[in-house]
């Protein structure tokens, strides 16, 4: 499966938001698994999507196809727009599924791993990582994604605020020193995003 994570900062949010409503003809295209997002808790104007698809064949020929027209409604509505595509490396729980409407909240770590480090980052991921998150209180499912030039990307979906909250700092540095992560990755950055429902394809 190939993930697709669209980060921009909005200038005209009446506009993108209109113009996000256009993204439902995605629903007839071959390969098309699903597609949501919503807004930055931290950054303002900052708008995050997520969009699943079977392969990177069926993507391809989506944005050869009909890409352009869809997106035409949102021109200008937004600026700094940042594209990075990323293959399903492996489940964080069981069965991950491009399905929103029972989450809240959508975690994203972006990490720019060390190279000669590849190997131990994924195996932590699975030992380390996966098991923690998987018995987080409000936690649904998730993946990790590989993008060329050892970039990945964890994508974690919450029941909601409330719950994500209990996935604590002093948590997260107790796994981080377990899983040898400052010696793993040479730069990691993050967001916490409220979904729009409306925005669900």
């Amino acid at each position: 499966m190939l993930v697709k994570w669209i980060r921009c900062t909005v200038v005209d949010r009446r506009g993108f938001e209109r113009g996000q409503r256009k993204w439902a003809g995605l629903l007839g295209e071959p390969g098309f698994r699903g597609q949501g997002g919503g807004w930055s808790r931290t950054r303002p104007g900052v708008a995050h999507l997520v969009a699943f698809w079977e392969s990177r064949a069926f993507y391809d020929s989506f944005m050869a196809r009909s890409h352009d027209r869809l997106a035409a409604a949102q021109v200008g509505t937004f600026k700094n727009g940042q594209t990075r595509l990323f293959e399903h490396e492996l489940d964080v729980k069981v069965g991950f599924r491009p399905v929103f409407a029972d989450a809240d909240v959508l975690r994203l770590a972006y990490c720019q791993v060390r190279a000669d480090r590849v190997d131990h980052y994924k195996l932590m991921q699975e030992k380390v990582w996966n098991p923690a998150m998987a018995g987080s209180p409000g936690m649904l499912r998730g993946l990790l994604g590989r993008a060329p030039g050892e970039e990945f990307l964890v994508l974690s979906l919450w029941q909601s605020a409330a719950e994500r909250g209990k996935y604590r700092p002093e948590r997260l540095e107790r796994l981080a020193l377990r899983a040898q992560l400052a010696a793993d990755v040479a730069g990691v950055t993050g967001d916490v995003v409220d979904l729009e429902p409306s925005w669900t394809v």
